[in-house]
Parts: C-alpha cells; structure tokens; sequence
C-alpha cells in the first residue's frame, strides 16, 4: 500500500488539512470554485451547526508517507432515516487523488463506521445531506458548477466504481437563459391558473425574513415529501439555512404563493455567488471579502434551486405561475443563464416540461450505493 494509512480527524491541525486538501487538488483546474474556508468549517463544526442535532459523523484523512491524500466524512443522519424507515449511512466531502487503493480505503473507512452505527448500506455524496450539495459530477465537465453544486476531476466515477459503489440515481441539471425563453405559453398558463385557484404569488417580504423563512419552512416538508432523498429539515436548520442565504438572495426571485394566509408554494432562485467567490480563492481577508463585493455586483446568472406546491394544488398547474414570475422577474433584474437543479431522472413530468420550455440538460450528478 506504500505507507498508506487512514486515520481520524481528531484535532485542529488534522482539520485543517481536511479542509485544505481540495485546494492542493484542484490548483491547476480551470472550473473549481474555491469554497469559503469559515463557510466549510461551519458546516463541519458539530458542535454548533444545527445538522448535527439529529446527525453524527466521522471525518477521515487518507495520508501517504506523512503526505495527506484524500478525505472523506462517515455520516449517520437519524432524520434520514426516521423519515424513510431504513437503515442508512451516508459519505460526503469526499476527495482523492487519482489512486484506487486511496479511494477504497477511505470509503471503506467510512461504510466501517456506518456499519458500527447500525446502517446496513451506504449512499453518497452528500455534503452532509441531500439539503446541501450532493452528488458526484458525472456529466458535464467543461463549465463552473453554479452556486450550491458540486464539482470533482472526471477520474472520480471510476474510483467509485473501482471501489465496488454502484448507481444509486442520477440528478439532472438544465440550463436555459430567461431572456429566450418563449412566454407565450407558459404566461398563458399561469395567468389562467392564478385567476382559477386564487393563489396569490408574491416576493418575499425582507423587512420580515425570520417569519417569512418560518413560514415558508412549514410548507416545505409537505411540498417535497414524496420525492426521493428527501430530508425534512429541523425548523433550527432551516433558519441556518435561510440567514446564510439572506447575504446573496434577490427579493423577487423568492416567491412565495399563498391562498389568504396559507402558504401553498414557494419557488427560490439564486444569483450564482460563485461567479464571484472564485476570485477570493477560499479566503474573506485580507481581499477577498472586496472582491465578493465586487464581483457580485457583476452576476448575471441564476440558478433555481426549488419550486413546490402542496400535492392539493399540483395538479392545477400552479408551477407555471411560480415559473413565469421567476423569468419575467429575472429579465427585470437582469439575468440571463439559469440553471434548473436538480431534477431526479426519473421525475419524468419535469424533465419534459423544462426540455419543452427549451432547456438543455447539460449537467449530470450521480449518488452512489454500497451495500
């Protein structure tokens, strides 16, 4: 094995490490997004990120020769698996050279962990769960990931593989741009099922986030239940969720639909913070936090992230409302890509609506099974 050895992380230093790997593996890559060093380790920090409330993990280094050589997180998420009744472990933040004996025994390490705690598989990636980033890129290499989504070299299906981890699904990722769509139609659609079931779409109210992301919260679990992977999140995770989101968010590309005081449906769409977090290659200071500033104000493109109703008012094509004010309000603003993510491959009324619409299906994410 060369002096290959797997070990915990288990102190400041071995963090560290688990944190700066990535830019060590990605210095020459043309399409990596440097996270947030103080964004990562928040959501590693288990002692105050309210994930880890229902949730354990173990973190792993793989070190060769004293040289640190990939990682990968052992997750047991409780939420998971009350929700779906199964017994379930996850791996996520997994990164690695180019070597298959790395890759087996970090994600060996891993299932081990999982194993001891009860789950009888494992599934992954998840960043820790499928509420953040997840999915391993399969498809689609030659442009940025957009704001919340994952990128990794193309050898990494091959050490899953390799590693004897099979397909679990496969999560799609459109793009389209807000100034070619053609509205006719779909504004057609909305206005009629707007009028018809008195739903009534409005922006999100700024000046009354806390309540408004409470609110929004409540409708959340009922609108996405049914769909594979899903994970309801705590009311504590969800407001972590919306306050780091708060800093980059468009009022009018947050929308909320309600029937009086009932929230039915919410579509959310991002600015693609990445476009200008890339220039600050990880870091706030000393000028990284001036070049976010300044580059953000150079974003033109979105992506959305979610669109749900509850199941009483699917059928009626409620969506198309929420579809045409996000386009209408994203021309305003001055967008043009967005990217539609992700989509299950097997939501099959959603792949055809957006590839009727005119998207293109351009990226493709893989979450991986070991039994």
């Amino acid at each position: 094995m060369g002096g290959l050895e797997v070990v915990t992380v288990d102190n400041k230093s071995a963090l560290k490490e688990f944190v700066e790997l990535p830019f060590t593996l990605y210095r020459d890559d043309p399409h990596w997004v440097p996270p947030l060093r103080i964004a990562v380790k928040e959501l590693l920090d288990k002692a105050k990120h309210p994930f880890y409330a229902d949730a354990e993990t173990e973190l792993y280094l793989a070190q060769r020769d004293g040289k640190v050589v990939g990682r990968v997180a052992a997750i047991l998420d409780r939420a998971h698996n009350r929700f779906h009744e199964e017994k379930a472990g996850f791996f996520g933040f997994f990164e690695c050279v180019n070597d298959p004996a790395v890759a087996k025994a970090l994600l060996s390490a891993a299932r081990q962990w999982v194993l001891g705690k009860g789950a009888e598989f494992m599934r992954g990636p998840v960043n820790p769960s499928t509420n953040y980033e997840c999915g391993l890129l399969v498809d689609g290499f030659d442009s940025d990931p957009m704001v919340m989504m994952t990128y990794n070299p193309r050898y990494y299906a091959e050490l899953m593989n390799q590693a004897g981890l099979h397909k679990a699904k496969d999560l799609y990722a459109y793009l389209s741009n807000a100034n070619t769509i053609e509205m006719k139609k779909i504004d057609r659609v909305a206005d009629k099922v707007l009028k018809t079931t008195g739903v009534r779409v409005r922006p999100i109210n700024m000046k009354d986030f806390e309540a408004e992301v409470g609110r929004v919260w409540e409708v959340y679990g009922a609108a996405w239940a049914r769909n594979w992977g899903f994970i309801p999140m705590s009311r504590e995770e969800f407001a972590q969720m919306g306050k780091e989101m708060k800093m980059i968010l468009k009022p009018d590309l947050v929308l909320i639909g309600e029937v009086g005081d009932r929230v039915v449906g919410f579509a959310l769409a991002l600015p693609d913070v990445n476009q200008a977090l890339k220039p600050a290659n990880g870091s706030l200071f000393p000028t990284g936090l001036l070049k976010i500033l300044y580059y953000q104000r150079l974003v033109r493109s979105v992506r959305v992230l979610a669109l749900g109703v509850v199941e009483e008012y699917r059928a009626s094509g409620l969506a198309a409302g929420f579809y045409a004010m996000l386009v209408r309000n994203a021309r305003k603003l001055g967008f043009g890509d967005c990217e539609m993510s992700w989509i299950l491959e097997d939501n099959v009324l959603m792949n055809r609506s957006l590839e009727v619409m005119g998207a293109k299906r351009y990226k493709t994410y893989r979450i991986y099974e070991w039994n």
